[in-house]
């Protein structure tokens, strides 16, 4: 068995099925990321935490149809969050029957945890991508943000879609690289 940490989230979405051990390397990798996104757009911590858990649920079992060349894998786990997310305000409660299902309990995280999580909470989109190069930025606006297509997003930066592809993907990875070693 490789050295999961050192494997792109691509080739540990990859081994999941065989090797469940990249599964929880991909998780550690991305927890902050979906945790944040999900604190900012709701009422606290506790549903933030809870829409996480149902978010890594779902890409869990959905990751045998998680495909590269659709995208970043985080893109890939920011949909499925957004998701959750979209489809938790349309019922007015946070789901519970798929990590029932799973036999996945409630994500627990001890009060120092919440803490953090509301503090990512409180940074703004626009501080985040100040740390980006302008065509990352631009890229992420674009793709994350507006929801643009990767040929819309292509047009727009009047690039090929390859070409867009990497500024996403490298925007998302200075972006995770930033809260993973913020010292929020």
């Amino acid at each position: 068995m490789a050295n999961l940490d050192r494997l792109s989230d691509e080739e540990l979405l990859r081994r999941t099925p065989r090797e469940p051990a990249a599964f929880d390397q991909f998780y550690l990798r991305h927890e902050r990321l979906v945790l944040s996104y999900l604190r900012k757009r709701t009422a606290s911590s506790d549903v933030a935490i809870d829409l996480a858990a149902e978010t890594f649920v779902a890409a869990l079992g959905s990751v045998r149809r998680y495909r590269a060349q659709d995208g970043p894998a985080v893109a890939w786990l920011i949909g499925i969050a957004r998701h959750k997310l979209l489809r938790s305000i349309k019922r007015g409660q946070v789901e519970e029957r798929a990590r029932r299902k799973l036999g996945a309990g409630r994500l627990e995280l001890i009060d120092e945890r919440l803490e953090r999580v509301d503090r990512l909470g409180s940074r703004s989109v626009e501080e985040l991508l100040a740390h980006l190069r302008p065509r990352e930025a631009e890229a992420i606006r674009a793709r994350v943000i507006e929801e643009l297509s990767y040929p819309e997003l292509a047009e727009r930066m009047q690039c090929s879609t390859l070409v867009a592809r990497k500024h996403v993907s490298r925007g998302l990875l200075t972006l995770r690289t930033i809260v993973e070693h913020d010292d929020v």
